[in-house]
């Protein structure tokens, strides 16, 4: 799949951009704080409706503006899809579909894949575990975007479980009746947590064989990347690798045995000990850890290998013609030495779309570099698109196209793009959820 046309209005700096866009590489050059990363933060929230940035929503909207809207093109195989989302601050965001009535956001997820490397990936690997929880059900809901709603139940039972323990504990009552809206809230909580439990697991199995075959790929190294699910639930006898024969019923009996096993602790703390909020995925090189152990450079290949693999899981869940998510490497090779950039080039063109933000063109590896592609050079104020040599005079479209950011005038809304109304917003419909755009942590 690729995207071939992205608009935007009042989306972080840019008060205005309608930018075409094609298959193949494209690679946007500026300086910092120009807003290259912000074009391709725009595709990858149309992807997953979250910024790989930020936790919430609300930094996505140009300051002083009350909403933003992105609209996105995108084609897969023969079909093209439309569709507009409108940010709001302090309400629910819009979301349509091919110009329909307003659905609710999560309708939109899946629809869209895309793979993002960037230098935050790094945190996948040093950083706490809300990070690899995060990674896990954002490559599990892009892939099944039905675990969204249990996400959602479980995030909003967890929230009502932690509020009547914290009550209780402050008002040192253990009453019958808190007692009973506990073990309601308990049900709720496994029901949803079991769900969301076996959807990592299951996704684990097939993407500890993809990072590791991405990690030798990167690296041509002797270590190989084992990935194990550290759950809470379980209690310290129990053996760990036993959770792969699980079903999402024995995920549900073993949440509320948890809870029956910590149930004073959790009265003593006013907060929930136990659950998928608590878990972690552990990443190890070989028999060591690669959190705390591993050098920057074993930590760098680990981290592009987990975002690789994901692209491999992807494939191979769906291999269809133009199903392959878009690949987004967001100012990631300056970071890297001259041989994993090398190796990271080779492997990405397997993609059908690629975008890459560069600082300067000499970030670009030479395997990159010399095949055919497409520039945009970013400015204040303005987007430049030209062909590279490499393309040829049989490639080009024609005249270089210039898009502008302009400050105070609607987006244009002719051809190629007068299927994607750029001057208004989604009005007041019904129907329409709010996006779960606030993912942290919890507990």
């Amino acid at each position: 799949m690729f995207v071939d046309h992205l608009s935007l209005l009042d989306f972080r700096t840019y008060a205005s951009l309608d930018l075409a866009l094609d298959r193949g590489l494209t690679v946007f050059v500026g300086p910092n704080g120009v807003g290259k990363t912000n074009v391709v933060e725009a595709i990858d929230w149309a992807a997953n409706l979250s910024s790989h940035r930020v936790a919430s929503d609300t930094p996505l909207i140009k300051t002083g503006s009350e909403r933003a809207i992105v609209r996105i093109r995108v084609r897969r195989a023969s079909q093209q899809t439309v569709l507009e989302f409108e940010l709001n601050e302090g309400r629910a965001n819009r979301v349509q579909i091919n110009r329909a009535a307003a659905v609710r956001a999560r309708e939109a997820v899946g629809i869209l894949h895309t793979v993002v490397f960037s230098p935050e990936d790094l945190t996948l690997v040093k950083g706490d575990p809300g990070h690899r929880r995060k990674f896990l059900d954002d490559l599990a809901t892009s892939m099944r975007p039905v675990l969204a709603a249990a996400r959602s139940d479980y995030e909003r039972a967890l929230r009502q479980r932690n509020a009547l323990l914290k009550s209780a504990r402050y008002s040192r009552q253990n009453s019958e009746s808190h007692q009973a809206t506990l073990a309601v809230w308990n049900e709720q909580l496994a029901r949803a947590g079991a769900a969301v439990m076996g959807a990592r697991l299951q996704l684990l199995k097939a993407l500890e064989p993809e990072v590791d075959r991405a990690y030798q790929q990167l690296t041509d190294g002797p270590k190989h990347v084992e990935l194990r699910y550290e759950c809470s639930s379980l209690d310290a006898s129990s053996d760990t690798a036993a959770l792969e024969h699980f079903s999402v019923e024995d995920l549900y009996e073993l949440m509320l045995q948890a809870f029956e096993r910590v149930a004073r602790q959790e009265q003593e703390r006013g907060i929930t000990l136990v659950g998928p909020h608590r878990d972690d995925m552990v990443i190890s090189l070989g028999d060591t850890p690669a959190k705390g152990y591993a050098s920057h450079g074993e930590t760098w290949s680990t981290a592009l290998a987990l975002r690789l693999g994901s692209w491999y899981v992807h494939v191979a869940d769906d291999p269809n013609e133009g199903a392959a998510p878009v690949l987004i490497l967001d100012d990631v090779f300056a970071e890297l030495d001259a041989r994993r950039r090398q190796k990271l080039a080779q492997l990405v063109q397997q993609a059908e779309q690629v975008l890459v933000t560069a600082a300067v063109d000499e970030d670009l590896p030479p395997a990159l570099r010399e095949n055919p592609h497409r520039v945009v050079r970013v400015s204040p104020g303005e987007v430049q698109v030209t062909d590279s040599p490499a393309l040829g005079p049989a490639a080009a479209t024609g005249q270089p196209t210039t898009g502008r950011m302009q400050a105070e005038q609607p987006m244009a809304g002719g051809a190629p793009v007068d299927q994607i109304p750029t001057n208004q917003g989604l009005g007041e419909q019904s129907g329409v959820a709010e996006a779960p755009h606030d993912r942290g942590e919890h507990g």
